[in-house]
């Protein structure tokens, strides 16, 4: 039960980031063309939290965080004062309400470019290779609970992923491989797995629990993807 509030918590929280997101860009462009805008919104029905600024803007935090809106001034929705009338949406050019209509799906994708970016920076964390169980043939090629794997066929392996793709590509060349594991204070070993011995027509989203190994997931630090791009 904990785990599904926790998930519909979040779930809230990212749709609001990207519908503030999404609004700010509406409203940013709106401002920029010199359209009046009466309210920013976070959420439908009743407001509760709001906030009036020098422009007579209204900022609205509303009780249903399913979505958002900005309303502008406008003639096809109301009268509107002749000293204001400069300032409404349908009184500006074609390319200005197409740039404030454009702004809010750029902005979010402003957003998940920057999302990206700091994904490759700041990096993210992997489970290590760390072997939990080792029977069948990875029993047979000495394989131990507790080793980390770091090196396949001489090229490092950087998490469990990394050592399950290189595994799967090995099984279906059908070559047997060089293993090259480590264990805190007791050094590296060489082992050679047979993967060569796989029974034909394996599945290949398997072959780590075909060979006989079993995961033990333990986080590591992360790993910083910009050292391999």
């Amino acid at each position: 039960m904990g785990d599904f509030i926790g998930s519909v918590w979040w779930m809230i929280v990212s749709l609001g980031v990207l519908v503030t997101f999404h609004e700010f860009g509406h409203f940013w462009v709106a401002r920029r063309c010199g359209v009046k805008v009466l309210r920013f919104s976070v959420g439908f029905g009743k407001p509760l939290w709001m906030r009036r600024d020098r422009h007579g803007t209204e900022f609205v935090v509303a009780a249903i965080p399913l979505g958002g809106y900005v309303r502008m001034l406008d003639e096809r929705e109301g009268d509107v004062h002749p000293a204001e009338q400069d300032q409404a949406f349908n009184r500006k050019t074609v390319w200005q309400r197409i740039a404030i209509v454009a702004a809010g799906p750029i902005a979010n994708l402003l957003l998940c470019m920057a999302m990206l970016w700091a994904m490759f920076v700041v990096g993210k964390q992997d489970y290590s290779a760390t072997v939990g169980r080792a029977d069948g043939l990875a029993a047979e090629a000495g394989l131990s609970p507790g080793e980390r794997i770091v090196r396949i066929d001489g090229r490092d392996v950087s998490s469990w992923s990394d050592a399950s793709m290189q595994l799967t590509t090995a099984a279906m060349d059908k070559r047997d491989i060089r293993v090259l594991t480590a264990t805190d204070g007791a050094g590296n070993r060489e082992h050679t797995l047979r993967l060569s011995q796989l029974p034909a027509g394996f599945d290949e989203r398997r072959v780590a629990s075909l060979a006989g190994i079993g995961w033990q997931f333990m986080l590591q630090p992360p790993v910083h993807l910009r050292r391999w791009v």
